[in-house]
């Protein structure tokens, strides 16, 4: 709703254009860069009439984010570069930031908000997490090389030349030695400080590492579950074999934990605007417990779950790895049921 009714939220996130290709293909001219009226009507799954009824209500808006209607000579030149074949004397076109904007204007569509919702998610996780390309870590920043510098002088120049005029001068002596003393204390205070700064900037263990759930989101349905595999092996498992394909039974993973026990996984890589609902849940509960007579039984997802289908998890001794318990468990924290 945020995004329906606030303009400056609109303007402030379309760039973030590659949440449409996360959604559902976007298909573009053979410019690589414009989409049609019909075009964009049929990603969105709505009539061709509602969009330009959108456009005609937004018009303004539109046209700042990408949208132009071509005519006369540059409708013919396009058509010329482009290799379109058509008789039209106008064609309408969307960049694809005036496509992200239709997503963001239009109410009735399922494509639509579900766009809304992975744009927002996208937006939130790149304000809550660590960035995901940090500078390397042999790089100094300015006021480091400064911090250095000043103490290098203090410690090289200054205080040597100190030292000098003390061993010569016998009237001023008292007074050098005090400036020596103020000089040392500073370049000493400089070496502290310089040394506290790379203790906090320095990677702890403590912190999730950056961009794991990004990683796994870019990741198809096997690689995840050989992510998944490979986090069992981690932690002590053994016996650990990916199942995969339409003959699993609804199992993904079978392996036995580290103390022995028959341990069963469903993995489920779904967009973070989904969620894992009841009957999912409980689909799973027959397969493990019927089928394959698991002691552990994992349902990891990269997706939330809903309350109904957490409570049904608890009440059936399936373990419910949502996403953010998924993210710390990428980021190295075991999983205490298998302990």
């Amino acid at each position: 709703m945020a995004l329906l009714e606030s303009q400056t939220l609109r303007r402030s996130v379309l760039d973030r254009t590659d949440v449409l290709d996360r959604v559902k293909a976007l298909s573009l001219l053979p410019d690589g860069m414009h989409v049609t009226t019909a075009m964009v009507a049929a990603y969105f799954g709505v009539t061709v009439e509602a969009l330009r009824a959108l456009v005609h209500d937004h018009r303004a808006e539109l046209e700042a984010s990408g949208y132009r209607v071509l005519t006369g000579t540059e409708l013919s030149d396009f058509k010329q570069l482009s290799g379109i074949q058509s008789r039209t004397r106008s064609l309408a076109l969307f960049s694809r930031r005036a496509v992200l904007n239709v997503a963001m204007l239009l109410r009735d569509s399922e494509v639509a908000r579900q766009v809304r919702v992975y744009l927002l998610d996208m937006e939130y996780l790149a304000r809550t997490q660590p960035v995901e390309n940090p500078a390397p870590a042999d790089t100094t920043s300015l006021d480091d090389r400064i911090d250095q510098r000043i103490t290098h002088i203090l410690g090289k120049t200054v205080v040597p030349m100190f030292n000098a005029l003390i061993e010569t001068s016998g009237e001023h002596r008292r007074e050098l030695i005090a400036l020596r003393a103020g000089v040392q204390r500073i370049e000493k205070r400089l070496r502290h400080h310089h040394a506290r700064l790379q203790r906090l900037e320095a990677p702890r263990e403590d912190r999730p590492l950056a961009g794991v759930m990004a990683s796994m989101d870019a990741m198809n349905g096997r690689e995840f579950e050989e992510h998944v595999a490979e986090l069992l092996r981690r932690d002590g498992c053994t016996n650990v074999i990916v199942q995969g394909g339409g003959r699993d039974r609804g199992i993904d993973i079978t392996a036995l934990t580290a103390g022995g026990r028959r341990l069963v996984v469903q993995c489920k890589r779904f967009a973070p605007h989904l969620s894992i609902t009841s009957p999912e849940v409980q689909k799973f509960i027959g397969a493990a417990k019927v089928l394959h007579d698991s002691e552990v039984s994992l349902f990891v997802a990269t997706c939330p779950f809903t309350r109904d289908a957490l409570n049904i998890a608890a009440e059936s001794g399936i373990t419910a790895v949502h996403r953010g318990l998924l993210e710390e468990w990428s980021a190295g924290t075991a999983l205490t049921v298998l302990e």
